[in-house]
């Protein structure tokens, strides 16, 4: 779904008074909210899985990136208005979305002094 339509005109709105931009967006948010709560409890199935718990954040690392480099860069905005409207909400809404990897010092500060 494309919705680079120009965002800063006026969406028009339906039966219920809402726009096509905010049903879409209360759409995807109950979406999202189905699926983390769903990895939230595959997290607490394996809460004392390390190596479970690391597939998981490696699915989770390569989702991203297939999301990232295919669909979102396809879906860039065209217009400079369109172009606009995104910078604008990265910046009022928390940034560029990234998932860090841990440095082996960081792992190894978990580890008891004896086994270091």
């Amino acid at each position: 779904m494309n919705i680079d339509k120009n965002l800063s005109s006026p969406s028009p709105l339906d039966s219920t008074g809402l726009s096509a931009v905010a049903i879409t967006s209360s759409i995807l948010m109950s979406d999202l909210n189905e699926i983390a709560n769903e990895i939230h409890q595959i997290a607490d199935r394996h809460q004392a899985d390390p190596l479970a718990l690391l597939h998981l954040l490696r699915t989770l690392e390569q989702l991203h990136r297939e999301i990232q480099q295919g669909y979102f860069q396809s879906a860039l905005p065209n217009s400079r208005q369109s172009l606009y409207t995104l910078l604008r909400d990265i910046e009022e809404n928390g940034g560029w979305p990234y998932i860090q990897r841990w440095k082996l010092q960081a792992l190894f500060a978990n580890l008891p002094e004896s086994e270091q």
